[in-house]
Formats: C-alpha cells, structure tokens, sequence
C-alpha cells in the first residue's frame, strides 16, 4: 500500500486525473471523505501546508505539494518530479497608484510565507517588518496594515480586482511529486513505478 497526500482541491484534482490516465480507474474522493482507497493507493485530502508534514514524518509515502510551499518549509523530503500542474507565481503586490521603492525604510510586508519573503528581502539588503496572515492578504495595504503583500498569484484578478497590481516575481510555483526517504528506501520498486508511469504520461 502506498499512501499519497493531496492537498484539497485543484491540485488534488489534476493529481487525480493524472492518476486515472496512468491506471485507467476512476479515482474520485466521495463528499466530504479524506480518504480514498484504490486497489493499493490509499490517498489523503489535506490542507496544502500539511502535505510536507504528512510526508516528512512518514504518515504518507509521497504526496503532491507547490514549490512555493517547499521552499517556504524546506521539508526534509525527496522531490521527484515536477508535474506541471498548479501553476502559479509568488509576487509582490502594492496599490496600483504606488511605486515599489526597496530604499524606503520601514516597509511592512504582509504574508503567509514568512520565509521567502524574508529571503527574498534579505538578498536586496532591504529591511522589513513581516506580519503574517492567514488569508484575505490584499486587504493589509488597503487599511493600511502593510505597504506590500506577497502572495501567491494565478491570474493577478483578484489583485486588480482589489486595487493592487504585480511589483515583482520572486519566483514561479508548480506542484511536485514528493517522497519520505525511508519510504523511498522500503518501497523504492512501487515509488518509482509510479514515477515512471506519470512521467510518461507527462
């Protein structure tokens, strides 16, 4: 039995679609299940922040987790192949009417991804005050909590949509196929038939 973590929704979703292309089975989570088994694959629906957890700590052979979230947790796990799918960028974003000025002291980043931004900001030598949320970013430089936000983008709607626009790209995000080491080791036959199989279909 291998035990794959998906993170909810869309990226589940093409996972899924990929793996029903490879095996030709329908591989489809009932209402509101977390789990679901198909032959040996017993898949896990969970929160996309989680997914590294799950398989860093060995409850999950392999999972399917953006790059944007491996590099904001470096978990200690083997990246396998990039899937292609789930794309999208981590920017900055400031109001529309604005200019991104990395010299001006005392910017306020807003942010789920507390690390890259750090990174990110550290490499211009621009110092910054970090307040991390968990949602609705593009409302802080709105109210004035942040001058900046940095988030994920896919289309950049919803930031027009909130009166900001795109500044910067720190970095494009796609989502990969990952594996726990000692799984890697103990099913290393299995893992990579699975590897093997959806890089073909890729």
């Amino acid at each position: 039995m291998i035990t794959i973590a998906l993170p909810k929704g869309r990226i589940a979703n093409e996972t899924l679609e990929i793996f029903e292309k490879v095996f030709k089975k329908e591989f489809v989570f009932e209402d509101r299940k977390l789990i679901l088994n198909v032959e040996n694959f017993k898949f896990l629906a969970i929160r996309s922040q989680d997914v590294p957890t799950y398989v860093e700590n060995g409850a999950a052979d392999v999972g399917v987790v953006g790059l944007d979230v491996l590099e904001e947790h470096k978990p200690n796990v083997l990246r396998l192949l990039d899937l292609g799918i789930g794309k999208c960028k981590v920017c900055v974003g400031i109001q529309k009417n604005k200019i991104l000025n990395y010299d001006k002291p005392n910017l306020t980043v807003a942010t789920k991804m507390t690390n890259i931004t750090k990174e990110f900001f550290a490499k211009k030598a621009t110092p910054v005050s970090i307040i991390k949320l968990y949602g609705s970013i593009e409302l802080a430089p709105l109210i004035g909590l942040s001058d900046l936000i940095v988030d994920n983008v896919e289309t950049g709607t919803t930031m027009k949509q909130n009166g900001l626009k795109v500044a910067e790209t720190i970095m494009d995000s796609s989502a990969f196929l990952i594996s726990n080491k000692n799984s890697f080791i103990n099913k290393k036959i299995e893992i990579l038939e699975i590897y093997d199989k959806i890089s073909a279909v890729l």
